[in-house]
């Protein structure tokens, strides 16, 4: 995998890159990157396919534009980015926000998308914790709690400096342009799999209504997993990814430990 910078119009845009083969794009959640997300998961997807990871428009290493940051943007954001690339078709990979973002790319621009892989995304608002809505609306960069704005910071490439870039993208992760209508499932035409943690964004319910949205799609859930899946148990993403990307069945329920390699 290599490190670099690329010129998107005047934005310019930090990405890995490598590998050869069929490529694969992934989409970072929020607080992230493309290296901080996927660092565990690039090389051993580079070792069988042509892999791209860019840090999303005020994230990383990226610019940080002043924008409204909303699922839209992120969206043409990726969209362009693959066209810059030269690539006519990809399969495209986000977990949780990046999720949303590649979900939306591939029912907008379905020829882009040939595959679909959709890591523990909300599939609905209803998942919101109470009142976080209007917390999120009525905070500021002055009024944000001083452990808000550390744990965001913390856990942020964007750092402290960038909280009000970081409250933004939060604002955006709760509104309702970002929760997804069950029927819009429908229209994906991607070969698609879903992949799940057992305690994290995507509840079982609502991954059930995803299931019959997408009769055709894969699930594979990861018992003793949190939203945080990619990175807690790497070695299980990536056997279920590669495997998907190699047109392998993937196995609906999974009873993974730590070390097991069946």
């Amino acid at each position: 995998m290599q490190s670099g910078f690329v010129d998107m119009g005047s934005l310019r845009v930090h990405h890995m890159h490598g590998g050869r083969g069929s490529a694969v794009v992934f989409v970072h959640g929020l607080g992230s990157s493309g290296y901080m997300e996927w660092r565990r998961n690039l090389e051993a997807a580079a070792a069988r396919h042509r892999v791209f990871a860019p840090d999303l428009p005020g994230y990383g290493r990226t610019d940080k534009p002043r924008v409204r940051y909303s699922i839209p943007y992120f969206a043409r954001f990726i969209r362009r980015y693959i066209e810059d690339r030269g690539l006519r078709s990809v399969a495209l990979v986000g977990t949780s926000l990046g999720g949303r973002i590649a979900l939306e790319v591939a029912l907008e621009q379905p020829k882009l998308v040939r595959k679909l892989v959709w890591i523990d995304q909300y599939v609905t608002l209803a998942d919101a914790p109470p009142g976080l809505v209007p917390f999120l609306a009525a905070m500021s960069v002055d009024t944000a709690p001083p452990p808000f704005v550390e744990l965001y910071g913390a856990v942020s490439p964007d750092g402290p400096g960038h909280f009000g870039v970081v409250l933004d993208k939060l604002r955006t992760l709760w509104t309702g342009e970002t929760g997804v209508d069950i029927a819009d499932l429908e229209h994906v035409v991607a070969s698609t799999l879903l992949l799940a943690a057992d305690d994290g964004g995507m509840t079982l319910e609502h991954l059930a209504a995803a299931r019959r949205a997408l009769p055709d799609a894969q699930v594979a859930v990861v018992p003793g997993t949190s939203h945080g899946l990619v990175m807690e148990k790497p070695h299980v993403v990536n056997q279920l990814l590669l495997g998907f990307l190699a047109d392998e069945q993937v196995p609906k329920l999974l009873s993974y430990r730590e070390g097991d390699q069946r």
